[in-house]
């Protein structure tokens, strides 16, 4: 059973402003870790992306979390150049998805709907955790927040939520971090063979930065 704090259509909007802001940032950085083993074009795409996606959401003002979060996925599947706009577009695509045509959505139904944003990815990108990509973010802060959500024991209060969130926002951090010793097997970067070792992937510090942006709304609802 559903339990816990609701989150409404201006709950994500926030969301997606301040993870707009940290990729913009942070945007050197990502870019940085791109020319390391990729194109050097990471963080301007995500960038551009999401400033697209500003415009689109402050046009369109959604009204629930789930056409918010499909309309996100959409624009930066139509703006954003090279793998991360598709995977990324999929990722919030298939979590608006999920989370259908309710206004307000519990925690244990956002739970839900990102582990249909992960598969999404997982389908599209064909990878799994060690690979080298942002499933290695991704797919740890899902298991973080599922602890909190498991059996039906979501958080009853915004502090716990916020708490549960940050733990995913924590292991996301630290899947992307331990993605540095890794060989890439997907992507570009797999073509550099054992070179791509000593180097974090790009998409998994930015899901990392995604994941911060939505604990920082938290802690401030």
């Amino acid at each position: 059973m559903d339990t816990g704090p609701e989150m409404d259509a201006a709950f994500f909007a926030s969301w997606i402003e301040e993870a707009a802001r940290a990729v913009s940032s942070d945007r050197e950085r990502l870019t940085a870790l791109d020319a390391a083993i990729g194109d050097a074009d990471h963080g301007s795409n995500l960038d551009r992306g999401f400033t697209a996606v500003a415009h689109a959401l402050g046009t369109a003002e959604p009204a629930t979390p789930g056409a918010l979060l499909t309309l996100v996925g959409t624009t930066l599947i139509r703006k954003v150049g090279g793998a991360s706009g598709p995977l990324y577009g999929t990722f919030f695509r298939e979590t608006g998805k999920a989370l259908g045509d309710d206004a307000e959505v519990s925690l244990a139904r956002l739970h839900a709907a990102l582990e249909a944003g992960l598969a999404g990815v997982r389908a599209l990108g064909s990878a799994a955790e060690g690979d080298k990509t942002m499933v290695d973010a991704l797919a740890p802060a899902l298991r973080a927040l599922e602890e909190a959500v498991r059996d039906g024991g979501a958080p009853a209060g915004r502090a716990e939520a916020a708490g549960a969130i940050g733990a995913a926002a924590s292991a996301a951090r630290a899947g992307a971090e331990a993605t540095v010793p890794l060989q890439a097997r997907k992507g570009r970067a797999s073509y550099l063979g054992a070179r791509s070792v000593g180097h974090e992937d790009p998409g998994a510090a930015s899901t990392a930065l995604i994941l911060a942006a939505l604990h920082a709304v938290a802690t401030r609802w």
